[in-house]
């Protein structure tokens, strides 16, 4: 089994396995980054999250691949600073055959101010392509109920990862576990907060 867990583009080169018969490959598409928050004195931001990135899974015969086929590792979306909004995960895939999409950033939308609030976490993305596909999960939505109350965003799920949590507490966006989880949205109650991000993965089991 190979594992590619640096976002980045690599080569798998079939010679390098005489003896293959057939490849199984796992790819996760990189989680949304979180937003970040800077509410004025006494007000409140409260961030929602990114979503999760899209999964996919095929068994592909070693004779239908080329040569060399390009393995890409798609990075976590950007943390977002101040008043910037997330960035998008990167997309995971082996060549043509495979493909995992990306989740959406979480958005940096609310104002700072002490008044009741809602605001929407990113919406999951679509399924990829191969046998077995499937989009990522929804960010959740951030609440501020007044000027020293609110919880933000829980990170979306992903097939092989867990999303940021919400949080309550002022605080940076939270961090998602495993690969491809959305990260979890940030709170500000008049100080400067970042966001978070999470990448993706590539496992090719190999068969004789």
């Amino acid at each position: 089994m190979r594992t590619f867990n640096d976002p980045g583009t690599y080569q798998f080169e079939k010679a390098d396995f005489p003896w293959l018969a057939r490849v199984r490959v796992k790819v996760q598409g990189g989680g949304g980054g979180s937003a970040g928050a800077n509410a004025a004195a006494n007000q409140c931001i409260v961030r929602p999250c990114g979503a999760g990135g899209g999964y996919s899974e095929s068994l592909i015969e070693a004779s239908a691949l080329g040569a060399v086929e390009t393995i890409v590792v798609g990075a976590g979306g950007e943390a977002g600073t101040t008043a910037e909004s997330g960035g998008a995960g990167g997309s995971s895939s082996l060549g043509g055959f495979v493909l995992a999409n990306g989740g959406d950033g979480g958005h940096a939308i609310q104002d700072s101010a002490t008044v009741p609030d809602v605001s929407t976490g990113a919406i999951g993305p679509l399924a990829g392509r191969r046998q077995f596909a499937h989009g990522g999960g929804a960010g959740g939505g951030a609440i501020r109920l007044n000027g020293t109350n609110g919880i933000s965003g829980a990170g979306g799920e992903s097939f092989m990862g867990h999303g940021g949590y919400a949080r309550a507490s002022e605080g940076a966006g939270t961090a998602p576990r495993g690969f491809g989880a959305g990260a979890g949205g940030g709170l500000s109650y008049g100080g400067s907060v970042a966001g978070q991000e999470g990448g993706g993965i590539v496992i090719i089991e190999l068969y004789g």
